[in-house]
């Protein structure tokens, strides 16, 4: 269902669609870069979390000091205290850090995966849902070959997921900017 806000900024997009496509090439040689050296873009992937954390976490210890009752102040110290050293670990280790969140991320989707192919089993009488199961499957899949492979896989496999990120993202755009131009 279009709405007419939606209708409303098309003509703006449209103007703008080779920003789109710039931004998307721009993407896609990042994600050839990363392709080009998956350890340095895992390592930047650990310091971007490792970062994000830390800023997080000096969020928290900040807000400790404007809650007024004792047990928020200890719930936001130990929590502000927590995403502080994990912020920190994830510098001071990039490689440890790495192997931590691929062994995170192969249970997420190791979990993600078995509840997707559950879903679809309860879905059965509609059509369609043989491609939820078929999804859950991959998911499941590759979180079990991401745990098989950990932790040396751990050394590119957050670095290769940002490369595909990235190269997916770029391809996304320039479609969105062509499709835009329209």
């Amino acid at each position: 269902m279009v709405q007419n806000s939606d209708i409303a900024h098309r003509p703006s997009l449209s103007e703008k669609w080779g920003w789109f496509v710039a931004l998307g090439v721009a993407l896609i040689m990042g994600g050839g870069i990363a392709f080009g050296n998956v350890l340095a873009a895992t390592v930047a992937s650990v310091y971007y979390v490792g970062m994000i954390m830390l800023i997080g976490g000096v969020l928290h210890l900040a807000q400790a000091f404007r809650v007024k009752k004792w047990e928020s102040v200890f719930y936001w110290m130990l929590s502000g205290s927590c995403y502080t050293v994990a912020g920190v670990f994830a510098f001071l280790n990039p490689m440890l850090a790495s192997a931590v969140l691929t062994m995170m991320m192969a249970v997420a989707l190791i979990i993600a995966g078995t509840f997707r192919i559950w879903t679809a089993f309860n879905m059965r009488p509609l059509a369609g849902w043989g491609w939820i199961a078929l999804g859950g499957l991959v998911t499941l899949v590759a979180g079990l070959v991401i745990a098989a492979g950990w932790p040396v896989n751990s050394l590119w496999i957050l670095g290769l997921f940002l490369a595909i990120d990235l190269v997916m993202q770029g391809l996304a755009l320039i479609a969105f900017g062509v499709l835009a131009k329209g």
